[in-house]
C-alpha cells in the first residue's frame, strides 16, 4: 500500500494537468482527481492489468465520461471580441483526450487506446480528428508576459505559424496589467517568474480582475503548481516546450473557454 501511495503521489500533479485540460476549469478538475481516486479506493482489483499511472489516467476519463452530477456554474462569457465574433468550435469530448494525452502527457497510442478503452485504431483516428479539429480553429489575439526575449520570441513564432496575432508582450507584473488593459487580447500566455521578481500568477490575477481570458501558464517546475491546495493554473505547460505542445494547449484553452 505504500508503493501504491508514492506511485498516485508522483503521478499525482500530471493527473491534477490533465483534468484541468479537459474540464477546462481548476475545481472542475480537481473535483475528478478526487473522484478518481475514490473509485480506486474502493475497487482496487486493476482486472484490466493496467500499470498505476495508466489506471489513474483511465479512471479519471470515465469518471469524467460518466458523470451525472450537476457541474460547477461555467465561467462568464470571454469578454472578447474576437472569440466573440468567431466562436472556438469545441472539440469533440474523445478526441480532445485523445490529444491531451499524447501532446501533453506524453503517451503512446496504445496507451492511449488503453485510458479511453477504445482499439489502437481508433485512438489514432480520434487523434487525427482532433488535428485536423485544431487546424480549424478560428485564431485569436494573444499577449505574451515572458521576461526572456528569446524565449517570448520562440513563443510568438509558434503563435504566428498556427495563424494567431500577437498582439503584444510584457516582463513585469505591471507591464502586463497594462498590455492587457490595452490590447484586450483573446489569450494570454505567461511564465511564472518575471524580470521584477513578481509572480506571473500575480499579474494574471490583476488582469483577471478586470476581463475574463483564457490563460496558459509556462514553467520548468509544473509539480510545485499542481498541489490542489490553493488556486492555481488551470492550462499549464512544461519547459522546455515544444511547438506541438503549445498549439494544443492553446486550442484546448479557447475550446473550453469557448464551450
Amino acid at each position: 500500500m505504500a508503493t501504491m501511495a508514492a506511485e498516485i503521489a508522483q503521478s499525482l500533479p500530471y493527473l491534477r494537468r490533465y483534468a484541468r485540460a479537459i474540464t477546462g476549469d481548476q475545481r472542475r478538475g480537481d473535483i475528478q482527481v478526487q473522484r478518481c481516486l475514490e473509485r480506486l479506493l474502493a475497487d482496487r482489483s486493476n482486472s484490466a492489468g493496467l500499470s498505476l499511472r495508466l489506471l489513474l489516467f483511465r479512471t479519471l476519463t470515465r469518471s469524467w465520461n460518466d458523470r451525472a452530477e450537476p457541474e460547477p456554474a461555467p465561467h462568464a462569457p470571454i469578454a472578447n471580441n474576437a472569440i466573440l465574433d468567431h466562436r472556438v468550435r469545441e472539440i469533440a469530448p474523445a478526441r480532445r483526450q485523445a490529444l491531451v494525452l499524447s501532446v501533453l502527457e506524453g503517451f503512446t497510442t496504445d496507451e492511449i487506446a488503453q485510458i479511453l478503452e477504445v482499439a489502437p485504431a481508433e485512438a489514432e483516428r480520434l487523434m487525427t480528428l482532433a488535428k485536423a479539429d485544431l487546424r480549424d480553429q478560428r485564431p485569436t489575439r494573444i499577449m505574451i508576459i515572458e521576461d526572456e526575449p528569446i524565449i517570448a520570441l520562440d513563443l510568438a513564432g509558434i503563435c504566428e505559424r498556427h495563424g494567431h496575432q500577437v498582439v503584444g508582450f510584457a516582463a513585469t507584473r505591471d507591464e502586463a496589467v497594462a498590455k492587457a488593459q490595452e490590447e484586450r487580447p483573446g489569450l494570454i500566455l505567461a511564465d511564472i517568474q518575471l524580470a521584477d521578481d513578481s509572480s506571473g500568477i500575480d499579474a494574471v490575477t490583476d488582469i483577471l480582475k478586470q476581463m475574463t481570458v483564457p490563460v496558459i501558464f509556462i514553467t520548468a517546475f509544473p509539480q510545485r503548481l499542481l498541489t490542489g491546495q490553493r488556486p492555481e493554473p488551470t492550462f499549464l505547460i512544461t519547459k522546455p516546450f515544444d511547438a506541438d505542445t503549445l498549439a494544443v494547449s492553446i486550442s484546448q484553452a479557447l475550446a473550453t473557454a469557448a464551450a
